[in-house]
């Protein structure tokens, strides 16, 4: 990488955080960050429409309409930067699979990100493995009241911490990062 496409980086990296900071209330509870690239746009925009409808505070970090063209790795990089530093506890990405965003947020320390395509998937990602970060591809939601449904899902559906195995699963999941 040329130093002038670093400081690029850098500088969209920086206009991340400050539009994260600007847009976030300071009760995170309600505040969802979305991330996509331009294949998962259709799918992000009708899901963030979805989400503003139900009370959330949205914060879209990736491709946008008629803005920035976000690659699907600087967009999950995006959301679970921000999650590391406290700015919301989860986020749901789009590209046009769901597995690129996957791929790339389960690299974080702290993410447990899922790439879903039903309903059930979803509650299974959320009760069993505690996913924070939601994948969703583009391709496969053609059904938007059922990505919907998926979204209400993880979003509603709790961890089962009463579990011996799946807490101690998770906490040994996450040592074996690096």
């Amino acid at each position: 990488m040329n130093r002038r496409s670093f400081l690029v980086t850098i500088g969209a990296a920086a206009a991340a955080t400050v539009a994260v900071a600007a847009e976030t209330p300071a009760d995170n509870s309600k505040v969802l960050l979305v991330s996509s690239d331009p294949s998962g746009l259709p799918l992000k925009d009708s899901i963030v429409e979805h989400l503003r409808e139900t009370g959330y505070t949205v914060v879209d970090l990736g491709t946008k309409k008629g803005g920035e063209t976000v690659p699907y790795y600087e967009a999950a990089a995006r959301a679970c930067k921000a999650i590391q530093r406290g700015e919301a506890t989860r986020a749901i990405l789009f590209c046009g699979t769901g597995m690129g965003v996957s791929i790339t947020a389960n690299h974080f320390k702290g993410i447990r990100a899922s790439v879903v395509e039903s309903v059930e998937s979803t509650k299974a990602c959320r009760t069993i493995n505690n996913a924070n970060v939601l994948c969703m591809g583009n391709r496969y939601w053609g059904d938007r009241k059922k990505a919907n449904e998926a979204v209400d899902a993880f979003l509603s559906t709790p961890f089962a911490e009463n579990n011996d195995f799946l807490r101690e699963a998770a906490k040994k999941v996450e040592e074996l990062r690096d």
